[in-house]
């Protein structure tokens, strides 16, 4: 891999900005492997870089691009489809590497989804040992019941299995509906509609607004955007991965 210059290292890293890690370099707290660096010094994805002795994650490849997208409704979650389908990578328009989905949302699910080139990040997203919470807001119908809160929260059996516990806060009430927040910490296929049918409730609406530390905010349905620096960062600690 090609050597990158220190400063772009740490603030590609969402440390801090390029301009104060040549503050840090300048100080002596930046280190390569244990010795201390100059502005411009370069170094690849098997150096230990560390600030204060705080090792901080360096990229494996220049080119890996991170990006989310807030997927509207009516789109598979897929590369292609046999069913001529809209998929989501139709809406990547001006992405020039080749990027693919990170997990699922359905067809009729909507909300935070991500792309990258990354095998190993996103591996580590999906991979159900790292438990990465995902927040759903969903409207269900007609009302919802302690019962039915209290075994959404404590577990429900679907497809066979138990699901794990999961929280679940009540955000609004009309005459007809509800809306929930439910944050789960596993992602089994159309797992959110099916626990909510197992204790009797209508998924009229189901949108994710959060993968862990990354919240979908205010991006338009339809559009995406580049992670920040800060961002990956706090995703690869989530997942054990800031190295």
């Amino acid at each position: 891999m090609e050597k990158i210059r220190i400063q772009k290292i740490i603030a590609d890293s969402g440390v801090c900005s390029r301009r104060k890690a040549e503050q840090l370099i300048a100080e002596g707290r930046v280190k390569i492997n244990g010795r201390p660096v100059k502005v411009g010094d370069k170094c690849g994805y098997k150096d230990l870089v560390t600030i204060d002795g705080e090792r901080i994650y360096v990229p494996r490849k220049k080119n890996f691009i991170y990006l989310m997208m807030n997927k509207p409704r009516g789109y598979v979650t897929t590369v292609s489809d046999e069913l001529d389908r809209r998929c989501v990578m139709d809406l990547l328009e001006g992405v020039e590497e080749r990027v693919y989905p990170v997990g699922r949302l359905d067809r009729n699910s909507e909300g935070l989804l991500l792309f990258t080139n990354d095998g190993e990040f996103a591996n580590s997203i999906m991979h159900p040992s790292r438990h990465i919470a995902k927040t759903y807001r969903v409207t269900v119908r007609p009302d919802i019941n302690d019962d039915q809160l209290v075994a959404l929260s404590e577990g429900v059996e679907i497809d066979g299995r138990k699901t794990l516990p999961a929280s679940v806060v009540v955000k609004e009430k009309q005459q007809g509906r509800v809306v929930i927040l439910i944050t789960i910490k596993e992602g089994r296929n159309r797992q959110i509609r099916k626990m909510c049918e197992a204790v009797g409730l209508e998924v009229a609406r189901l949108r994710r607004i959060s993968i862990g530390p990354l919240k979908l905010g205010m991006l338009k349905p339809g559009t995406f955007r580049e992670l920040t620096g800060e961002e990956l960062r706090a995703l690869r600690t989530a997942i054990g991965k800031e190295k």
